[in-house]
């Protein structure tokens, strides 16, 4: 699978918002060439949520475990919670880190950085994980899909709720 055929699966889901930040955005330097999903069906990016899905394209600081520096690698992140990363890697998310390698390609493993959270990782998802990719893909959209109609249901006004002599 290559990222470009990944990304036209994403771009397809309905009320998706793909930040892709380039030279001359607003975005930091860092986060050029990377890509940011999230279900945003009015187009405005969620202020105080993270993306379910990124696509990260090199190094960074705290995160150069997955050896993205190399042309052609690139790597998919995806939220899915903490019973699907049990059922994924057999560990708890919030477990000790076992030693393992983190360049290895298409290999679902926890994220090198953000486990405890419940993302896992690809690094250049293929024949083995194609398959599983999509359908991880489709269920965080679908979950944040859901958590952003419950955030929107808890702020519509309840009624007038002062007693009818005030109104």
């Amino acid at each position: 699978m290559s990222m470009d055929q990944l990304l036209e699966t994403i771009r397809a889901f309905d009320g998706v918002l793909e930040l892709a930040p380039g030279q001359g955005s607003a975005f930091p330097e860092i986060a050029w060439g990377d890509h940011f999903f999230y279900y945003a069906p009015d187009g405005q990016a969620p202020q105080r949520e993270q993306p379910y899905a990124t696509i990260v394209t090199k190094n960074y600081p705290d995160d150069a475990s997955c050896d993205l520096d190399h042309p052609d690698r690139w790597r998919l992140n995806i939220h899915v919670g903490t019973d699907t990363f049990v059922e994924l890697t057999g560990e708890d998310p919030r477990a000790e880190a076992r030693p393992r390698d983190y360049a290895a390609t298409d290999v679902v493993l926890p994220h090198p950085v953000y486990r405890r959270q419940g993302w896992v990782s690809i690094i250049n998802p293929g024949a083995s994980t194609y398959v599983l990719a999509d359908r991880l893909l489709r269920q965080a959209h679908e979950d944040a899909k859901r958590r952003a109609e419950r955030r929107r249901a808890n702020k519509q006004p309840a009624g007038d709720v002062r007693p009818a002599g005030e109104r």
